[in-house]
């Protein structure tokens, strides 16, 4: 897929309020910090459609942006917000999960996952609540330049075998960088696909 035009379209924190179109979407969530407005840029080659920040927890709202003119790509609010207050907190929980409940055009969410680190209870959490509540998603995993070609495949390895441990099958998953663009085509290739499917 070629990125011909990204625009972002509106911002809110009701999900009565987002576009009514029936234009499929697909979400973009992770913890704060995983890198995911800096994904969202390599993706869509713009340098600053996604607000980056060097504090965790800038996405506060659910961010609607047209690509292609043909689906939306949806930039949601991090969970595990370092630096938000509580009530704040519970806010944002509140709005995510009646978008992730309410979104009849989601066709899938991706899970942003930092390939540093080792599997997280509130990742591991969440893919199970989406899982419940039957919300398709793949996890994304990001920052895939700052580890050596024999570390990378190993925490990859880690992950799934953590996941296998409590999953049946592993979910799709994708590895990937902002800075390199490793995995950036993929991801639009993924996206292509799935659009369609949408259509069929």
């Amino acid at each position: 897929m070629k990125i011909k035009s990204a625009e972002f379209v509106i911002s809110n924190s009701n999900v009565a309020k987002c576009p009514t179109t029936k234009i499929p979407e697909y979400a973009f969530i992770g913890r704060s910090n995983v890198g995911k407005s800096s994904l969202i840029n390599a993706l869509v080659e713009r340098k600053s459609l996604a607000k980056t920040s060097g504090k965790p927890g800038k996405t506060q709202l659910i961010n609607h942006f047209i690509i292609n003119k043909e689906w939306f790509l949806v930039d949601l609010p991090g969970y595990g917000y370092a630096r938000v207050s509580k009530s704040d907190k519970k806010t944002f929980q509140k709005f995510i999960t009646n978008y992730f409940e309410q979104r009849e055009q989601l066709v899938c969410a991706f899970v942003l996952v930092d390939s540093r680190h080792e599997p997280q209870k509130i990742d591991l959490e969440f893919m199970e609540w989406l899982a419940t509540n039957g919300i398709p998603f793949s996890i994304v995993f990001t920052k895939s330049d700052k580890l050596n070609k024999t570390t990378l495949p190993k925490n990859i390895e880690s992950y799934k075998m953590k996941m296998l441990e409590i999953w049946e099958d592993m979910p799709p998953y994708l590895i990937t960088s902002s800075s390199s663009k490793m995995g950036c085509d993929e991801v639009l290739t993924y996206i292509d696909k799935l659009n369609a499917d949408f259509k069929d």
